[in-house]
């Protein structure tokens, strides 16, 4: 126990001072929350007289464009003339009309539906959709040959709720009180995200800072709030900042490096012309840095646990065997996080890689275009990040294992020391000193151990007679 002690003030002396820079640094880069100078017009705010209303599609026709407006304040009486009159209509181009049920109650209105929506995906009967309703504003009229009512898009509560209700009890079930609190973790880190870092990048906050505190935060709130305060995951947490720091340094290089700017990014082009404090430059290094953060907890928390779990299969095995066995495991989370991060960055990004695909340009070109330039980059960085943090934490957690010295309840001399290169191989462990055959001698140590007048089991009994 003191042993333990000793290695938990070791952590604690580590720690306790980068959380307290960290907590400095987030007062100090804490936001304002102030807007002045920002113009930005919100999409879903209406003129005067014009409501965004919901309402479940009953019908769906195609018809001539000019025509189905000039009906559209009919509303469901007429329906069947609408549809009958749309088949036979031959003169101008076709649009797609909805009949839809306002949710506010009233007669059926007609909405006319977005040719790119109506190509893509379609509309069907019993789609819940959110249109535009003219109908009052001032000045519109059917007759003029503008829309009354306009699809904007379709509602997707129920499916969404579904699902996260769906999570959320198949985490709860797997990982019961731990799944729980990391949901919980979860929420915690949106708030810092949502009320630090991105109000920061709003007002022109450094954003190599703003990243690295914010990420320091949301690390040792999920980490310790999920698992727990022990040893292992102090350990993962230092890993983790190792990580972290890695990926930052990598981040800022190749930002400026490879001149990421956001050309061509119709939501950067927004930001831009929205406020001078806002540089595209630092809000893609911030998110090079924050898209690693999940896996990189991944990788240090399952290679801490890891080292923990060989350690106690084989208390007496040397540092170096240890470490060797957990690097083992952490070369096979290596193969498979790189790919994790690849295929997750390709499925978000396939429509682009579809178009670039089209252009018929050369890899090289394609790679490294302004459209998958960042997308490359930051796979490479946060890939990085976490194959150096894998060494790092396993060597942490074996250094802090070995300094809790034996197993709790175990008598040292009962514990069974690894066989060390040169030395003789003792009865039952190969001369490789593996961490498994350690573990047997360590059971074959306790079982000579017992007393004799324990009752002999039926292996020995067998083993008696043989």
């Amino acid at each position: 126990m003191a042993a333990r002690r000793k290695a938990n003030r070791i952590l604690a002396a580590v720690l306790i001072p980068l959380t307290l820079l960290t907590l400095a640094g987030m007062a100090v880069l804490w936001p304002s929350g102030s807007k002045e100078g920002i113009s930005l017009a919100n999409p879903y705010s209406a003129a005067p007289g014009v409501t965004f209303d919901t309402g479940t599609i009953q019908s769906v026709v195609s018809e001539n464009c000019m025509q189905g407006i000039a009906q559209q304040g009919q509303g469901g009486q007429a329906q069947t003339q609408q549809t009958q009159q749309g088949q036979q209509s031959q003169q101008g181009s076709d649009c797609t009309f909805a009949f839809t049920e306002p949710d506010k109650g009233g007669s059926p209105v007609k909405v006319v539906i977005n040719p790119d929506v109506a190509k893509s995906h379609g509309v069907k009967p019993g789609d819940q959709i959110r249109y535009l309703n003219l109908s009052n504003a001032q000045g519109a009229s059917a007759s003029q040959g503008s829309p009354a009512f306009i699809f904007v898009d379709f509602v997707r509560t129920l499916p969404i709720v579904l699902l996260a209700l769906l999570y959320a009890a198949v985490v709860i079930a797997v990982a019961r009180w731990r799944g729980l609190r990391a949901l919980i973790g979860l929420v915690g880190a949106y708030f810092v995200l949502a009320s630090f870092m991105l109000p920061g990048l709003v007002e022109g906050k450094p954003p190599l800072l703003l990243a690295l505190v914010g990420s320091t935060v949301i690390m040792i709130g999920v980490l310790y709030f999920a698992h727990g305060f022990s040893a292992r995951t102090s350990t993962a947490l230092l890993g983790t900042m190792f990580g972290l720091g890695i990926t930052a340094l990598l981040a800022a290089w190749a930002t400026g490096a490879a001149n990421l700017a956001g050309v061509g990014n119709h939501e950067a082009t927004t930001l831009v012309n929205t406020s001078a404090n806002i540089s595209i430059s630092g809000v893609i290094l911030c998110g090079l840095i924050i898209s690693g953060l999940g896996v990189l907890n991944d990788v240090t928390i399952t290679q801490s646990s890891a080292v923990w779990e060989l350690y106690e299969l084989a208390p007496g095995s040397s540092a170096r065997k240890l470490f060797t066995s957990a690097m083992r495991i952490g070369r096979d989370h290596i193969a498979s996080t790189v790919y994790t991060i690849a295929f997750a960055y390709a499925g978000a990004a396939l429509p682009i890689l579809i178009i670039v695909m089209l252009y018929d340009r050369p890899l090289a070109d394609t790679l490294t275009s302004a459209e998958l330039s960042e997308e490359v980059i930051r796979t490479l960085v946060g890939s990085i990040g976490l194959v150096l943090a894998i060494p790092v934490t396993t060597l942490i957690a074996v250094l802090v294992v070995k300094a809790t010295g034996v197993r709790a309840g175990l008598p040292e001399a009962q514990v069974p020391q690894a066989t060390e290169p040169g030395s003789q191989a003792e009865p039952g462990v190969d001369d490789t000193g593996s961490l498994a055959a350690a573990a047997l001698a360590r059971r074959s140590r306790l079982s000579a151990a017992e007393p004799e007048d324990t009752p002999p089991t039926r292996r020995g009994r067998r083993a008696d007679r043989g």
